[in-house]
């Protein structure tokens, strides 16, 4: 095939050139041989343009993710056991019901507010998809060494969905929490099941990425969604041909989520939302954008009072990954992260798909144009997302 050979070539070059690689990319990158796991390594700056260096790169990152899992998953696992196995370990400074927010114990229920919101996030991950509940070929040898007494994040979330509460945490930081009679049916049966020990599903490793994610980044921890986020980068690279990149798909999808959130966390702060960064402007630009291109169809949902904000905050903030099947997410993706200024193309994509379905919109009263926005669908093959 051309097009393979083309990516090959380019990337066969001792220094990438990453802005022709830019442009192959964008028109979309093939899945054979691993070609789009490793472009997406390289257009989300994870990888250096010089493959030189890959390689102590890679080792080094790979050491880091490691040594995170041993101070955030696995130490915090064994204090737990230990605390309170003698007297001395409950002191009056350190016990389950210290208020004081340098306790370990306090840091340890806090953890649990967000971990239990991740759970129930990732175990509801692409469910029309076998692939999340499937076994990884590459367990984490660290999590599941047999020799290993700690707790893991596993058996904590079962220890806790039996007494705890449900708790959700929204995008503002409210928490919520249900009352305890529901924690009985946290989980309804049709959702994944844990599988044996030994084993772990692909989405308990995404699970551990977005826990690893919220301790290392406090200020904004876990929001809901962001597992929409980390799914089709894990999947990708978690489904690599090549397995000696497969086995570090954990930690290469960490770096490049992170990377990502970089660029992409001013969406999910609230406190930015007005500001020229903030998720309200770039709303609002869909609109400004749409006025320009198609002003009947503009005028037609101002007239109905339909706001930008009613949709296009989970289009812009979840870039996309929920209104379309994941083949067709990962193909927008392949446009969205080849654009270097990803964030603002995501605008002209939104706007293409409220001209996909205009002569319904047209048609249609507030009611069905809200389903139809909210509830995105669009079924004729025959057209495709053009931005002009």
């Amino acid at each position: 095939n051309e097009k393979i050979q083309e990516f090959k070539v380019a990337l066969s070059e001792q220094e990438i050139d990453l802005k022709a690689l830019r442009e192959l990319c964008f028109s979309g990158i093939p899945c054979e041989g691993g070609i789009r796991a490793l472009c997406w390594k390289i257009l989300l700056n994870y990888l250096p343009l010089d493959q030189a260096l890959w390689e102590t790169f890679l080792t080094k990152q790979r050491d880091l993710y490691a040594q995170f899992l041993r101070e955030m998953i696995i130490q915090p696992g064994i204090a737990k056991a230990n605390l309170g196995v003698s007297r001395e370990d409950v002191t009056l400074e350190d016990h389950p019901l210290n208020p004081n927010p340098d306790s370990r114990w306090n840091t340890y229920f806090k953890d649990n507010e967000v971990l239990l919101q991740i759970d129930k996030d990732v175990r509801r991950l692409y469910p029309d998809m076998a692939f999340f509940q499937r076994p990884t070929d590459f367990p984490s040898q660290l999590i599941l060494d047999p020799q290993n007494e700690y707790e893991t994040l596993r058996r904590r979330v079962e220890q806790t969905t039996l007494k705890a509460q449900t708790v959700n945490r929204n995008r503002s930081g409210v928490t919520n929490v249900s009352s305890p009679g529901k924690a009985l049916n946290l989980y309804p049966s049709n959702e994944y099941e844990v599988l044996p020990n030994g084993c772990e599903a692909h989405w308990e490793v995404v699970e551990r990425i977005l826990f690893i994610y919220a301790k290392l980044n406090p200020g904004i921890a876990y929001v809901q969604g962001m597992n929409e986020i980390v799914g089709p980068i894990y999947y990708t690279f978690a489904t690599d041909p090549n397995n000696q990149w497969k086995e570090h798909a954990e930690a290469d999808t960490f770096f490049c989520f992170t990377n990502l959130m970089s660029e992409n966390r001013d969406n999910f702060i609230k406190s930015l939302d007005d500001s020229q960064c903030g998720i309200t402007f770039k709303m609002e630009s869909v609109f400004s954008k749409l006025k320009e291109k198609d002003t009947e169809l503009y005028m037609k949902l101002q007239e109905q009072n339909i706001k930008p904000q009613y949709f296009t905050f989970r289009w812009l903030t979840l870039l996309l990954s929920q209104e379309f099947l994941l083949p067709d997410v990962i193909r927008i993706w392949d446009s969205l992260f080849s654009d270097q200024e990803r964030f603002e193309f995501l605008i002209p994509v939104c706007c293409a798909m409220l001209t996909l379905i205009r002569d319904q919109l047209l048609a249609g009263d507030f009611t069905t144009n809200m389903r139809l926005l909210l509830l995105y669908i669009y079924k004729n093959n025959n057209k495709k997302i053009i931005i002009i």
